[in-house]
């Protein structure tokens, strides 16, 4: 498969912050009143896009404390923790790896923009990156949005580029831009979940860069 441009997932994929993420989950349902709480695997389990759809599933009832409230409250609680949140297993040796390659490398997320910025800025690797694409305009709803006007303006070809990600939500926003992907199950879904999408599955980043090159190399 001829290669041109990597297509990366930040959240859960290129930064290990799933370990915080339980924790919110857990400080959020201890805010509002809520008994239940989740261990690593369970919140896997119920993990998924749309958010909405996600907080029902942790236990949320909205008629008592509205989404948007909620996801105040978490993204407030989240946002300065997230400092301390280090950068995945080998998530360095793979971004050289495929730079060396002469690979391009763009980051597409739901996170805003600005957060996004100081995130990749915090450790050191803003360098590795032609673009940074996330939410927070007001011409983008969504990462399909993103990536699709990225491609038209950029001139790449979806048909040359490869998303890795950790949820079925990234295999669903590569399938949408034309994008093949590789996902990796050491972020916010189980294992089980990525398999059903029927996109190759691999422990972890190093792995995933193997796939890729691997596959680029035998083109």
């Amino acid at each position: 498969m001829p290669v041109d441009l990597i297509l990366w997932d930040w959240n859960g994929t290129l930064l290990d912050d799933v370990a915080l993420c339980v924790d919110a989950l857990n400080r959020l349902l201890a805010e509002y009143g809520y008994p239940q709480r989740y261990t690593l695997d369970s919140y896997r389990e119920i993990f998924g896009f749309p958010v909405e759809e996600y907080y029902v599933r942790a236990g949320f009832d909205f008629s008592r404390h509205p989404f948007p409230v909620l996801a105040k409250s978490y993204m407030e609680d989240y946002l300065p923790r997230s400092a301390a949140c280090p950068l995945a297993r080998g998530a360095r040796q793979a971004l050289a790896d495929f730079d060396r390659a002469g690979l391009r490398q763009v980051i597409l997320s739901a996170s805003r923009v600005e957060d996004l910025e100081r995130q990749v800025t915090e450790r050191g690797i803003r360098g590795c990156f032609d673009r940074l694409l996330g939410l927070g305009d007001i011409y983008a709803k969504s990462k399909v949005e993103v990536g699709r006007r990225f491609f038209r303006e950029s001139g790449f070809d979806p048909g040359r580029a490869v998303m890795i990600g950790d949820s079925v939500h990234d295999f669903e926003v590569a399938r949408a831009m034309g994008v093949r992907c590789v996902l990796q199950c050491a972020g916010h879904q189980t294992e089980a979940a990525l398999r059903a999408t029927g996109a190759p599955v691999v422990p972890g980043l190093p792995e995933a860069a193997d796939y890729i090159l691997r596959e680029a190399h035998h083109e």
